[in-house]
């Protein structure tokens, strides 16, 4: 779903200069005009994993007569949040740096109907012999602390251009839609300035993730009966 994808083909004037503070002085022209290519390179890549996803979705709703992908959001991360990540790594701020150091620059969130589609589209995906699995995540059978659910692959897959090929990484993220709508309101809550004068707020989020989880596990239930019974 390209619409999704943040496109950010050039860096907005107020984002350019901070090339030329005193730490940036290697950042020429020629340096932004490199840093829009390899964001161009990672846009290519999210293409690639976009299209992989549709595919597999196209078949599986096929082979089970029904989508197993709800949605799918992408994402490139901006200039303000690589140039933050590297400082905290205390890592130069150079092409090689993002590109060898950062694995997340593009992102893709897929979201699935039930908890086992999850995990069949992650199999089906990283079986594939052009995708390589570089680290895994998995959130739903180890939630965090705070109660936060989704599996985290980081893939590098190639890409084709006119003259060669590269190898790119993708953060992919597959989660439920009531995973996905836990986390979107929890980041929504924990970003007001007051969140944490209110008591038993964590304690509450946390007890939300667990009935979503409940859900899942519950929607998926009837899900299996209503596919016996179809078999029978």
């Amino acid at each position: 779903m390209s619409k999704d994808i943040i496109k950010e083909k050039n860096i907005e004037k107020e984002e350019v200069m901070v090339f030329y503070d005193e730490k940036m002085l290697e950042w020429s022209k020629p340096g932004v005009q490199l840093f829009n290519k390899l964001m161009a390179y990672y846009r290519c890549a999210i293409m690639e994993i976009e299209t992989k996803f549709n595919v597999l979705n196209e078949e599986f709703s096929l082979q089970y007569d029904r989508n197993p992908i709800n949605g799918m959001k992408s994402r490139l991360k901006k200039l303000s949040s690589i140039k933050g990540k590297l400082e905290k790594k205390n890592l130069p701020f150079t092409i090689e740096s993002i590109e060898n150091n950062l694995s997340d620059i593009a992102g893709i969130r897929v979201i699935c109907s039930f908890p086992e589609d999850v995990y069949m589209l992650a199999e089906s995906l990283l079986k594939q012999d052009d995708i390589t699995l570089v680290e895994e995540k998995d959130y739903i059978k180890n939630p965090k602390p705070n109660g936060y659910r989704s599996l985290h692959l980081i893939v590098s897959v190639p890409i084709f251009l006119a003259h060669e090929k590269r190898i790119m990484k993708v953060e992919i993220q597959l989660r439920t839609i009531a995973m996905d709508f836990w986390a979107s309101l929890e980041h929504q809550l924990r970003y007001k300035k007051n969140f944490g004068c209110i008591d038993n707020m964590a304690e509450e989020l946390l007890y939300c993730a667990d009935l979503s989880a409940e859900l899942d596990s519950r929607m998926d239930a009837l899900r299996k009966l209503v596919q016996e019974d179809m078999d029978a």
